[in-house]
């Protein structure tokens, strides 16, 4: 966490809805609905799952398709984090892939754990949506 990291929807004893989301992370909620449309329309129905980890780190959203978990967010005030977790074949494909060469450099550069690779990226307006559009379409189909 950077000091800048400011942990909002802390108590653990009250599970956040959309409206608190969206007044806890601001404008950059529209590029989180967004994206979760896009899901929608392409993918198939996401199903929400928020979970409380620690005080530490207040409550964070899971997002899966079906089962399949796709990236956790995790709101912080004015913004999000989002987290993605690749296994080897989407990590192959994000590399032949048309994202940003950051976005590949950073990915190759993480530790690979027993269930992938992890990525996040901190997400204030929509400059990175179609990034995050292309990560999750690879995840889909890996």
């Amino acid at each position: 966490m950077t000091p800048m990291d400011t942990i909002i929807l802390s108590d653990k004893n009250k599970i956040p809805d959309n409206e608190s989301l969206k007044t806890a992370i601001g404008k950059s909620y529209k590029t989180l609905e967004d994206l979760l449309q896009y899901i929608e329309a392409i993918h198939g129905t996401v199903i929400p799952e928020w979970k409380f980890y620690s005080v530490k780190y207040g409550w964070t959203l899971k997002t899966l398709l079906k089962k399949r978990n796709l990236f956790f967010v995790s709101p912080r005030k004015d913004y999000f984090k989002i987290a993605f977790v690749f296994g080897d074949k989407a990590v192959n494909e994000i590399m032949e892939s048309q994202l940003q060469e950051s976005i590949k450099t950073e990915l190759q550069n993480t530790r690979k754990y027993a269930e992938g690779r992890g990525i996040s990226f901190e997400v204030k307006n929509d400059e990175l949506l179609n990034d995050l559009k292309m990560l999750v379409s690879i995840k889909v189909r890996n």
